[in-house]
């Protein structure tokens, strides 16, 4: 009697399994019994094409695992995407309110810069003097000598000026006077920053209110020849006080706020 190899354990073949039909129809026609019990059983082993049942449910099984990792790692793949999408649009997002906060940052530095320029050049202006006749040139000098001034000389100067010229005031400052002033005729008195007073007097009209505050520059009036005055001209005056005898030099005064004349 022969035997099977060491640990090697086979189930019967498809032939063995058809040889023992065939034995058990043979059996069974020596004893009459053949019929509807043989014809099945040898009909199903003559079926060479149907499918082993255990076989075909491992391949099912097979295929449904392979499916459902292949949906997994989709699946996966899918949700690494939308975080690298939602990162990259966080992301974005902050650069773009980084850059909108620096703009601001910029503009309001450049907004502030600007007012800091345009206050340092109004200040400039205000403290700025000039001279309060343009384009014109002093006719009779400071201290000049001659009958025509009570005082025996003049205490301001003149300034070449027909008559309906604009007469601006040298500096910042308050209107002090303005009105007649009898020699002086129409006269304006201007309070400067510094404590000085400048006179503008023989004017033809006024366009200043006492306590008014003026800015260098500015019309006080038109130039004429009222009061005690020999033709159309401007006499002004730099003063310590605002009262008359007070008088310095116009033109150290003017020259000392940065005036030429």
């Amino acid at each position: 009697m022969g035997t099977r190899g060491a640990g090697k354990h086979r189930g019967s073949s498809r032939l063995t399994k058809k040889t023992a039909g065939i034995a058990g129809i043979a059996a069974l026609a020596t004893t009459g019994v053949i019929g509807s019990f043989a014809a099945p059983a040898f009909a199903a082993d003559n079926d060479s094409t149907a499918p082993d049942p255990g076989l075909n449910h491992i391949s099912i099984g097979d295929d449904a695992a392979l499916e459902i990792e292949a949906q997994a790692d989709a699946q996966q793949s899918a949700a690494e995407a939308a975080a690298l999408k939602a990162q990259a649009e966080a992301e974005a997002k902050q650069r773009a309110a980084e850059a909108k906060r620096m703009a601001e940052v910029r503009v309001k530095a450049e907004r502030e810069a600007k007012e800091r320029a345009e206050r340092e050049a109004e200040r400039k202006r205000l403290n700025t003097f000039v001279s309060p006749l343009a384009d014109s040139y002093v006719s009779t000098q400071y201290k000049a000598g001659g009958g025509m001034w009570s005082s025996g000389s003049h205490t301001g100067i003149d300034f070449h000026a027909s008559e309906g010229t604009v007469v601006r005031a040298v500096g910042m400052g308050t209107v002090v006077e303005a009105g007649w002033g009898g020699a002086y005729g129409n006269n304006v008195v201007i309070k400067h920053a510094d404590g000085t007073y400048t006179q503008y007097g023989h004017m033809k009209s006024l366009s200043v209110r006492v306590g008014q505050q003026v800015a260098p520059g500015q019309q006080i009036g038109l130039s004429g020849d009222t009061g005690n005055s020999s033709g159309p001209h401007l006499h002004f005056e730099a003063r310590t006080g605002a009262q008359y005898g007070s008088d310095i030099n116009p033109i150290t005064y003017l020259r000392g706020h940065g005036v030429t004349v």
